[in-house]
């Protein structure tokens, strides 16, 4: 299977360290919004700029749900937090709630972590 792309908002501090500590502990291969090739742009849902994706060879992430799948790809501890997490009860609608909570404050979070570029580009085409 092919190295799932991370598309995340790369005009963001606080996404580009978030997903900085995503590639650290899985393996991604991250593309900004403003890198996204037009294959990449049509397998996005509309209003593809509001959250985070994940992109597989099977299928496409968003939100919340991109999220839960980054972190479960985060070695053991990442599966079992993941696992843990989905065993409560409502645990879809408690992961987007607690998805756009963050997203919606994230020029608050950013001033507290927050970095200006994402390292770890695994591909250097961006063909699909």
């Amino acid at each position: 299977m092919a190295v799932p792309r991370l598309v995340y908002d790369d005009e963001c501090g606080f996404c580009m360290y978030m997903i900085r500590w995503l590639v650290r502990f899985g393996r991604f291969d991250p593309v900004g919004f403003s890198e996204l090739t037009a294959d990449q742009k049509a397998r996005l849902p509309d209003g593809y700029e509001t959250c985070m994706h994940l992109l597989t060879d099977e299928a496409v992430y968003s939100c919340g749900r991109a999220l839960e799948e980054c972190v479960s790809r985060c070695g053991i501890v990442g599966r079992y937090l993941v696992h843990t997490a989905r065993l409560l009860p409502y645990s879809g609608w408690i992961r987007e709630r607690g998805y756009r909570f963050v997203a919606d404050r994230r020029s608050i979070w950013g001033r507290f972590r927050s970095c200006e570029h994402v390292e770890g580009s695994l591909s250097s085409s961006r063909s699909e």
